[in-house]
Formats: C-alpha cells, sequence, structure tokens
C-alpha cells in the first residue's frame, strides 16, 4: 500500500512537473529576452507573465509531490516513475499544447526515459539519508559541474552552433541544478550534526548561486530552443548529475554485481545518445531561417 501510494505521489510529481515546464514556456516565450545584464529586471518581466507565474507554483507543487513520494516509497522506485514521466512530457505537449514532435525526439525522449529507469532500478537502495562527504571530493566535483555548465552557457562564443544554443542551454540550466541539490544534501548532513549552525557553510552560498544561475539559464533556453527537447535535456541533466554526485561525494552504491554495473553503463550511454538525438538537425534549422 505504501509503494503504491508512493507510485501516485511520484505520477503526480511527474505530471505537475511537465505541465510547469509548458507553462514556463510559454510564459517564458511571450516575456521579453532574458537580459543577464538586468537580473532584476528580467525577473520582474518573467513573473509578470501569467503563464510563467503560473508554471511556476506549478513546479513548486510537484516539488512538494516529490519530497512526499521519498518520504513513503523507496527512492529508486520514485526515480524510475519520474523517469518514465519524460514521456509523458511528449503527449502532453502534443496533445494540450499543440506542440509539434519529430521522430527525432520521440525517439530521443524514449531513449532517456529508458535509461533513467534502468538507472533507478539497478542503482541499490540505500538505507539513511547519508550525507557525509570528503571536501575536496566536493570541491572538485561542484567544480567540474560549474565549468561543464559555464562552457554550455558560452557555448556560441567558444564554436558552437548558435541553433543549438537553447538546447545547451537547458543542458547548463539542469547540470546548474544538480550543483545546487548536492550542495544542499550536503548541508542537510552538516544541519544534522550540528544543528542551525550547519547553514553558515559555503555550500549555501554554492547552493543560492547555482539556484539563480539555474533559473535564468533555464527560462533562457525557453526562450530559445523548441520546449520538449528543452525541457526533456534540463530534468535528464539534473537527474543525471545528483545521481553521480551520490556516488562519487556521498559514496552511494553502485551496482552490487557486474551485471547490474553494465546495465548501468548502458543506461548512462542512452542518455548521452538520447541528448545527442533530440535537437533538430542543424540542416532544418537552417532551411526554416532561409525560408522565413
Amino acid at each position: 500500500m505504501t509503494s503504491l501510494l508512493g507510485i501516485l505521489l511520484a505520477l503526480a510529481c511527474a505530471l505537475a512537473t511537465n505541465v510547469g515546464f509548458l507553462f514556463k514556456h510559454r510564459g517564458a516565450c511571450a516575456a521579453p529576452p532574458v537580459d543577464i545584464r538586468r537580473p532584476l529586471w528580467t525577473a520582474r518581466r518573467l513573473y509578470s507573465s501569467r503563464l510563467f507565474t503560473i508554471g511556476m507554483v506549478i513546479a513548486t507543487g510537484a516539488w512538494l509531490f516529490h519530497v512526499a513520494a521519498m518520504a513513503v516509497a523507496p527512492l529508486s522506485l520514485v526515480q524510475a516513475v519520474l523517469a518514465g514521466g519524460v514521456v509523458l512530457l511528449a503527449v502532453l505537449a502534443e496533445r494540450l499544447f499543440g506542440l509539434k514532435i519529430g521522430r527525432r525526439q520521440w525517439l530521443g525522449l524514449g531513449m532517456t526515459a529508458l535509461g533513467l529507469m534502468l538507472l533507478g532500478v539497478t542503482l541499490p537502495a540505500s538505507h539513511g539519508a547519508q550525507s557525509r562527504f570528503s571536501v575536496p571530493g566536493m570541491i572538485a566535483f561542484e567544480t567540474a559541474l560549474i565549468a561543464a555548465g559555464t562552457l554550455l552557457i558560452m557555448g556560441p562564443r567558444i564554436g558552437a552552433r548558435r541553433e543549438h544554443h537553447g538546447f545547451m542551454l537547458g543542458a547548463a540550466a539542469g547540470i546548474l541544478f544538480g550543483v545546487s541539490d548536492v550542495a544542499i544534501k550536503a548541508i542537510s548532513g552538516m544541519v544534522g550534526s550540528g544543528g542551525v549552525f550547519g547553514l553558515l557553510s559555503p555550500w549555501l552560498l554554492v547552493t543560492i548561486g547555482a539556484s539563480i544561475a539555474a533559473f535564468y539559464a533555464c527560462a533562457k533556453s525557453l526562450q530559445d530552443g523548441e520546449a520538449v527537447p528543452v525541457i526533456a535535456v534540463t530534468g535528464a541533466a539534473a537527474n543525471v548529475s545528483g545521481v553521480v554526485g551520490g556516488i562519487i561525494v556521498f559514496g552511494d552504491p553502485l551496482g552490487g554485481n557486474p551485471v547490474a554495473m553494465m546495465v548501468q553503463a548502458f543506461a548512462f550511454a542512452l542518455v548521452l545518445v538520447a541528448a545527442w538525438l533530440m535537437p533538430a538537425p542543424v540542416r532544418a534549422a537552417a532551411g526554416r531561417s532561409v525560408a522565413a
């Protein structure tokens, strides 16, 4: 009964997350372009869009469903259900929001969902909230993620194709959300051992900075990229960053046998190939711009 309740809560989280993202996409596209040089003005403009605000409210509800699901069901089960929600995103986008999804995107979404589900069901269940970590390992991991996110944000300035910058910003936003999640996990352990003084940590600044950067990168990605690929890569990047952070920083166990480890490697490969598939071909994007 508890697992069934956890599945229902995770499904509600997946539904709310995707609906919230689609509302935010519509709202962000109706707002003026994100200008990081004017962050407060940009935030006011985004929140002045009713659809964007509705999306943020729905996303808050999704977070509450996520917390409730993890409280009553194994984390691996919750992750598997949330991963399946990637396909739900495509159905909602086509049926309710009238967005067109190509075969490449359907294939990429399916591979993303399969890869994340395989990770969710093959990672051993962890007992207790393991939050102890190595400070050097934490610094190295968070620095690597921030560097990767920064390179993706800078994309066109370092030679990447501008047509794919929205997709790259979505990946950067997901990675930065992962930076924030890993830092929050570390802070939770410090609060557990030292009380409220655990909040007086440099990781709180990392959490705040990464969350703010992810907010603007996400909003800009929704303005510049196709909704479904951008939303999917944002969620996948955040999910994979969290899984890898748990393994590297907090010592979460990998598969207990060679078969499970091979399945996990295959799952990571599926997610990477899906990320390559989902952006529209450059020649098609170029053709549309010429026709316009």
